[in-house]
Parts: structure tokens; sequence; C-alpha cells
């Protein structure tokens, strides 16, 4: 994993791919699961510092967010999710208290980094630095300068079409004593639209499917995030524990491996053959992190690709995956960076969850133990059109794969723009049965 200096140092760096990966790193490393480490209020304060480098004026595609933005706003962007879970209290898992002390210390200094960025030419870096600056002013010290920003958090973040900016609006205005009947009477009418248009254009028999089609295609890209990190946890649906029917599940354990003498296309390697490997929800997987590039890759695994798969764009070549044979790894990439590591179900490592096996079981003994051993949010576990079960808290998919006349699990580890397997995967990845 890179350390702190060497991803702040990787942010102002001249090579676009290793920008877009600092970014996310900064998230994964830095704001991972709604926390704040020991280094992230001074990076926090690093990163103010850089705003009004020139060099932030760069703009690219993020990994968590639609559309191109400049590095400045997304900087500011993550600013934001710092401030939204500085909020937050130690009981919600936000660190330990000497950590989020730090961070809420570093408040007062941000909001004076970011203030010049409220009025900016841009108006992605206006609504982030807004964004941002609605969250810091939870800050007693900086009660005073609440009513300031009233207005353009109504004018200009509640009629944001990234949601999470509005949910800041209504958040923050609420807070400060505001009305926002209006602003809660218009999220639910849009909401409720875009439920009815989706119902229609889901609907192939029935009337006005080409017009909701047409009118689904002419509203804007909402720009948040799929996970916004720091929401407090009061908006959200309350957590539910599985109640599954009768005793908990046995711990899933591993296909035993092939006799010794079998050579055959279903081989199944035994635990010894195995490499051992443990995953962090999106951080990655063994010696992998999410954001490496191929040659990274390489480096990590000691091994080159057998096969590389390319699409064309254009005159532009974008890498789909690489499969790694001897490792019995396939590593999935998004704009030529690594966003899904697929574990091959005969010969590839064994990675554990709390000890237990994910790779080469049973399939239906993995989904019933993880079930019960995760607390599910509503819609945080899905199934993929395949019936593959989705864990979106831990960036989980659980795949089968054939073994001759039975399938093991081959386990998916995904970052969030990865978890809609059938519009993320590549259609080969689909016929790995």
């Amino acid at each position: 994993m890179p350390d702190t200096p060497d991803i702040l140092g990787a942010v102002l760096a001249a090579d676009p791919a290793r920008r877009v990966r600092a970014v996310g790193d900064l998230y994964r490393l830095l704001l991972n699961q709604e926390q704040v480490f020991p280094a992230t209020a001074p990076a926090a304060l690093v990163l103010a510092r850089l705003l009004d480098d020139p060099r932030t004026l760069a703009e690219d595609r993020w990994e968590r967010r639609a559309g191109r933005r400049s590095l400045r706003a997304e900087l500011l962007n993550w600013l934001a999710s710092f401030a939204d879970i500085a909020r937050l209290d130690v009981e919600d898992g936000v660190g330990t208290a000497q950590d989020l002390a730090a961070a809420r210390a570093a408040r007062p200094i941000l909001h004076d980094c970011i203030a010049d960025f409220c009025d900016d030419d841009d108006p992605l870096v206006r609504e982030a630095a807004l964004a941002a600056t609605a969250l810091l002013l939870a800050d007693p010290a900086l009660a005073s300068s609440v009513p300031r920003y009233a207005p353009a958090a109504r004018a200009v973040l509640a009629a944001s079409r990234d949601s999470y900016y509005r949910w800041i609006a209504r958040e923050r205005l609420a807070a400060g004593g505001e009305d926002i009947t209006d602003l809660v009477a218009a999220e639910e009418e849009h909401r409720a639209a875009l439920d009815r248009a989706h119902a229609l254009a889901d609907d192939p028999f029935g009337e006005g499917q080409e017009q909701a089609i047409r009118w689904l295609e002419e509203q804007p890209e909402d720009t948040a995030a799929p996970e916004q990190l720091g929401r407090r946890r009061e908006d959200r649906p309350a957590p539910t524990q599985a109640a599954p029917h009768g005793p908990a599940p046995e711990t899933p354990v591993a296909a035993p491996g092939s006799e010794a003498e079998y050579c055959g296309p279903w081989r199944i390697a035994g635990e010894e053959e195995r490499a051992e490997w443990t995953f962090t929800p999106y951080v990655g997987v063994g010696p992998l992190h999410f954001g490496m590039t191929l040659e990274e890759i390489t480096r990590a695994l000691g091994e080159g690709p057998v096969v590389s798969s390319y699409s064309h764009q254009g005159e532009d070549q974008q890498l789909n995956y690489a499969d790694f044979a001897e490792s019995g790894i396939r590593a999935l990439f998004q704009n030529g960076l690594l966003g899904c590591v697929a574990v091959d179900a005969l010969t590839g490592p064994q990675v554990r969850l709390d000890a237990a096996p994910l790779t080469g079981c049973a399939p239906s003994h993995v989904e019933d133990w993880l079930v019960h051993r995760t607390t599910l949010r509503p819609g945080s576990m899905t199934y993929s059109p395949a019936a593959d079960p989705v864990f979106a808290d831990l960036g989980l998919a659980i795949r089968s794969q054939r073994a001759g006349d039975v399938v093991l699990t081959r386990p998916l580890f995904l970052l969030h723009d990865w978890l809609d397997l059938w519009h993320s995967l590549p259609s080969e990845e689909w016929n790995c049965f």
C-alpha cells in the first residue's frame, strides 16, 4: 500500500493516471468506511494548501464521480467528505477520540483555505467549495458564519444536479433553523418523477415507454458518488441484522484438491498449493490495491499476464482485463486502473474473511454464511442477472465457476463502480462458468 506522503506527492503529478490513482487512494486509505485515521487530518491540511496551485486546474475523470472536472473540484469534494465525517462521533465508528479531535481542530483552518473558492468561476469548483464549507460550519467556532452562507446553500447547492450537494443543503439549512419545506417537497417530487419514468421505461408493453426513455435520457446525470462516505447515520435507513430461519450455517469449507495424478481441465488446486490472501473492502486484496496499473500488478505478482483484452474507442485503446495464470486471478480495469479482481475458483489464491475461505467453496454455503455474518442495510445486498449475490458493504460478489460436474465460488473484489456486475463486467467474464 502507498504511504500518505507518497499519495500526497502524487496528487500534483504530471502523469494524469498517477493523479487519478492518488485521489482514489485518498478516499480508500484516509477516509475508508466512515473513519478518520492519524494521517487524515494532516493530509486534509496539506490538500487545502494545494488548492490554489495552478496544477489543480487540470481536468480528468475521477473514480467516484461522473463526468469530467478539475483536480481542484475533486480535492474540494474530498475535503467535503472529510468535513462530513468529522461531524460523526466516536461511537459511530469514526475513529479514535484523538483522531476525531484532530479532524475537528482542523476545521477552522480548512474553512479559511476554502472560503475564496465559494465564488469561483468554475461552477463545479464553486459547488464543491460551498458543500465543504457548509459541512465545516458545523464547528461551533464557525457558527457566526452560518447566516452568510445560507443564501448560497439554497441558491446553488439545493439546485445542483448532484444529489449529495442537495442533501447537504437541506441538512445544513435545517440545522440553521431555516424552513426547507419547499426543498423537501421538490426533492420528493423529483424522485417520484424518476421512479415513474423508470417504471414506464422498464415496461415493454406499457404506453409511454418511448417517451419515458427519452425523458430519462434528457435528465442531467447525478454526479454524486455511489456511496457518500460521511452522511450521518440518522439520515440513512437503520441497519437491520439478517433474520435467517434456523441456526447459523457452518463456516464454508473449500473443496478438496484433485488427486495428484489428475491433470484434466477441471483440476482443483489443493489447499497447500494456493496462496493465502486477505482483503480490505474497497482498498485491495492480497498484494494488490485498487488503482494499480497493469505494470504495477505485474511487479506485485512477479509474473506477466498470459491474456490481455483491449477494446477500441476511436483511436484510443482501453485495457479491459488481464489474466495471470500462475497466480490464478483476473485483473479488470477501468481507465487503465485496477477496479476489480476475480479469483479463479480452481487455481486462485484462498482469500479469507474472518478466517473463512471464499475461494473454491460451494456457492450456497458461502452465500448463507455471508448473509448470517453481515449486518445488511436495505439495498446493500443485491443479485446480478446471473443470481450472483453482491454485498455492497464488503465490495464483494460471489460468482460460480464450473469444475467438472460441480460449481465452486469465484469471488470478485470490487470498487463501488463495479457493483452493477451486468454493466461493468466484460462479456468474457460471464463465460467463466
